[in-house]
């Protein structure tokens, strides 16, 4: 279940450098490259969520947390909790591609699939990839087992995107047996239950370090439970900490070097959490197309008018969109993985190197995922009407539970900066060649030739379009430096409009990659299907990147220059949708027909 298909090529991409290169389309990963055995776990889960798990949405949303860990542990005696944990530890220690399969899958109730996530993410990965022997011995076996639960404490009341600004502190004791610690922890997911917690501290006030801290160490208290909008099931509290003792052998890690953890750990919870909202994305979908063929107006159901149709197809590329970028870059860290020897000293060191270097493309499925299920949610209401502010319906909680995805793991402001800001720095840094191109592109948008198209075969036009987009990227990232210096990392508002642009530019590549891949594999309605979620994600994307590029123009020229520039790039961010309703209309056909997601015929 670790490896890839026999037979595919594969192009070790870097980081960022889809936007300075083509990528193939047979190294890309994606859905339809599952084996039998991931198909089984999938298989496995989807009973588990709907023999176990929704029979237990009401108890769970009243706060019946003894309810929740023993869905959890039954989840341990099922193998779910042990799927990246090292086999010499007990666990089956598969790919990315196979517990991103898996949180997808557990995403069908919001406030499950979040303990799910922090237990077998943030709670397990940071002794998994940091802890000592001992640490591992201790405790991995009853993580993984669900003996334990776990959770993850970095934020503070005062202290959320800036996480190196906690004050929890904690100070060595005189006998030099434990560390004091002493701080609040705030908004910790499955915090009234877990058993072990990560906890972020500063050494002697300025050493940012992680322990961990058992629950029945003394001093380790909790705060009420959080009145939240939604995911109203998952527990959330504080985590108190005064004069708490923890043994010296539970510092995790070295000191001084927390952020480490900290920011390694949610470049996995990032892309996790894509994969995660984008089953979510799925199982809402398919209740409103259930819905829209049920409910009756004017003597008719719903799904037969244009109005609801449009709404169909457009949710069914969305996800499309967001499904095959967040399995991309599970292949892409798994190939980059793979190569690293397991019995190198220092392995996890390498292998965190590894996913670091797609930080950019996992902070792009956080925030390119969760804006989706945004967009899913906000459409599958308003196809339930009235009935859809209503608790009778699950279309209420799904649009509640689905806020909560743009904030967690790094708000999508936070993470759009990211984005932007370390592009810039790799460009600086000549990991990417950002200079050369940027100068090649800036002559490019200065001097477009419209309607070109040098891609031939299947979607060429797309592949042109792709080469496009990317041209305008780079020219304004490249003016941006140009203009601002060292100084473009404090100008907020001109790296948002970038990261627009780059996060955009991810999705469509992703879908044509695709959509170029599997289309001669496939029968003619799914070819039919792919070929029209791929015109209508297109054009939905230039819309998207055309505004995002004329307002970084605008932000970059503020004094009357920037015609030639916003020239160029009207000519280059242009689609032909020729046929764009006719699509519409066949997709939302299809979908409304089988009330499947678009994937189950393909």
């Amino acid at each position: 279940m670790t490896k890839r298909g026999e037979g595919m090529k594969k192009t070790m991409m870097k980081g960022a450098e889809y936007l300075v290169a083509a990528c193939s389309a047979e190294s890309v990963f994606t859905p339809e490259d599952f084996n039998e055995e991931q198909r089984a776990l999938a298989e496995t889960i989807d009973q588990f969520i709907a023999n176990e798990v929704l029979p237990s949405v009401d108890r769970l949303e009243a706060h019946d947390f003894r309810r929740m860990v023993e869905l959890l542990k039954k989840c341990g005696e099922l193998g779910l909790l042990m799927i990246e944990a090292p086999e010499e530890y007990g666990g089956l220690g598969l790919n990315k591609a196979t517990s991103t399969l898996a949180s997808e899958k557990m995403s069908s109730y919001g406030s499950f699939m979040v303990a799910y996530m922090v237990l077998t993410g943030i709670g397990l990965l940071p002794i998994i990839y940091y802890g000592t022997p001992e640490q591992k011995e201790r405790y991995l076996g009853r993580l993984i087992t669900g003996g334990w639960m776990s959770a993850y404490c970095l934020t503070e009341p005062d202290a959320g995107s800036d996480a190196l600004g906690a004050k929890t502190t904690a100070t060595l004791s005189v006998d030099g047996k434990h560390y004091i610690l002493n701080g609040t922890k705030q908004f910790i997911s499955n915090g009234s239950f877990a058993d072990l917690y990560t906890v972020f501290a500063k050494v002697d006030r300025k050493h940012f370090t992680a322990f961990l801290v058992e629950r029945t160490f003394p001093g380790v208290s909790l705060g009420p439970e959080e009145k939240k909008l939604g995911i109203k099931g998952s527990s959330t509290t504080q985590v108190i900490l005064e004069d708490a003792k923890i043994p010296v052998e539970n510092l995790l890690g070295e000191i001084g070097k927390g952020h480490k953890i900290a920011f390694n750990i949610l470049n996995v919870g990032r892309f996790k959490l894509g994969a995660a909202v984008t089953g979510a994305a799925k199982v809402a979908f398919v209740e409103a197309v259930k819905y829209a063929n049920q409910r009756k107006q004017f003597g008719v159901p719903i799904g037969t008018f244009g109005a609801i149709r449009e709404k169909v197809a457009d949710m069914a590329a969305w996800i499309f969109a967001s499904e095959s970028l967040v399995y991309r870059i599970a292949g892409m860290i798994d190939d980059r993985l793979e190569v690293i020897p397991k019995d190198r000293p220092d392995y996890y060191d390498a292998y965190q190197q590894g996913i670091e270097e797609y930080s950019i493309e996992c902070a792009i499925a956080k925030v390119f995922c969760s804006e989706i299920l945004t967009r899913v949610v906000e459409e599958v209401l308003q196809v339930h009407g009235g009935y859809g502010f209503v608790q009778e319906y699950p279309a209420e909680r799904f649009y509640r539970d689905a806020r909560i995805n743009r904030i967690y793991e790094g708000t999508n402001e936070i993470n759009r900066i990211l984005i932007a800001r370390t592009v810039l720095k790799r460009g600086a840094k000549g990991s990417i060649p950002f200079v050369q191109e940027a100068k090649k592109a800036l002559e490019d948008v200065k001097n477009p030739v419209a309607g070109e198209t040098r891609a031939s075969g299947a979607f060429a036009k797309e592949h042109a379009l792709l080469r496009n987009l990317k041209q305008v990227f780079l020219a304004i990232a490249g003016t941006a430096v140009e203009k601002f210096g060292d100084r473009i990392k404090e100008e907020q508002e001109v790296l948002m409009a970038l990261a627009d642009i780059a996060i955009h530019i991810f999705a469509i590549e992703s879908v044509v990659l695709r959509a170029s891949k599997i289309h001669g594999k496939l029968a003619p309605p799914g070819k039919e299907a792919v070929d029209a979620a791929l015109k209508i994600f297109a054009f939905d994307t230039v819309e998207t990147i055309a505004a995002a590029a004329r307002k970084a123009t605008f932000f970059l020229e503020e004094h009357g220059s920037q015609e030639t520039l916003l020239e160029g790039i009207r000519q280059l961010v242009q689609y032909d949708a020729s046929g764009l309703v006719t699509s519409k209309r066949k997709l939302a056909k299809t979908v409304l027909g089988s009330e499947k997601y678009i994937y189950d015929y393909l």
